[in-house]
C-alpha cells in the first residue's frame, strides 16, 4: 500500500462501517463519532467489507477503485455488503451482532506480465477477459490453502472462465495489494 493507517484509524473505519449497517437496519440516519479525517482515511481509495457470521461469509462487495475518500467507500460498501450482497439475502434484524466486520483498504492495480511474480499472502488479483471480470482479494488463497497455480485457475473460475485462462491471448491480469483489517483478530 502506499499509505498505512493508524490503530484508531482502523478502529474509526470498523466502527463507521458497523454504524452505517445499524442506522439502515434501525431505520435511523447514521450517527458516526467525530474524528479527525487523516490523510489515510481522507485518500481516495478502493476498498472491499467483508461480512463474517461465525467462520461463515455473509457478504462481501467492493471497488477496486473509488472516486470517495477511504472513509466514504467504507461506509458505502458496508451497506451494499449487508444489503446488496446478490449471493445472500439482505441482513435481517437482530443479525448483525452474530456478524464480524472485515475491511480490506486497496492499493492501485498494476498490470501483470508475469503470472509466476504473483505472490500468495501478498497479491490480490483481478482478471478481465471477453467481457468478464473477476477479483480475489489477497487473504483468499491463503484462507483457502491455495498455492499459485491454484490462485491463477480460481480467478478465472471466478471470471466466469475456464482455469489457464489468465494465459489466453487478450487477457488482462492486474495484482494489487491489501491492507486488511477486522474486528476478529
Amino acid at each position: 500500500m502506499d499509505f498505512s493507517l493508524s490503530r484508531s484509524e482502523k478502529k474509526q473505519l470498523l466502527a463507521d462501517a458497523r454504524e452505517a449497517i445499524a442506522a439502515r437496519l434501525e431505520k435511523r440516519g447514521a450517527r458516526y463519532a467525530e474524528a479527525e479525517r487523516g490523510e489515510g482515511l481522507s485518500a481516495p481509495c478502493g476498498a472491499f467489507v467483508t461480512l463474517h457470521k461465525g467462520k461463515r461469509l455473509r457478504g462481501c462487495i467492493g471497488r477496486m477503485s473509488a472516486p470517495d475518500p477511504l472513509f466514504e467507500t467504507v461506509r458505502t460498501m458496508a451497506l451494499d455488503a449487508a444489503f446488496g450482497d446478490p449471493r445472500f439475502p439482505p441482513l435481517a434484524p437482530g443479525e448483525l451482532e452474530a456478524c464480524s466486520i472485515e475491511i480490506s483498504a486497496l492499493s492501485p492495480m498494476k498490470e501483470c506480465p508475469d503470472p509466476q511474480s504473483v505472490q500468495v499472502g501478498l497479491h490480490g488479483l483481478y482478471l478481465a477477459h471477453n467481457g468478464r471480470a473477476g477479483v480475489l482479494l489477497p487473504q483468499v488463497p491463503v484462507e483457502q490453502g491455495w498455492d499459485r497455480q491454484a490462485f491463477l485457475d480460481y480467478i478465472c473460475v471466478k471470471a466466469g472462465l475456464p482455469p489457464g485462462s489468465y494465459k489466453a491471448p487478450g487477457a488482462r491480469l492486474y495484482t494489487f495489494t491489501a491492507l486488511v483489517f477486522g474486528e476478529e483478530g
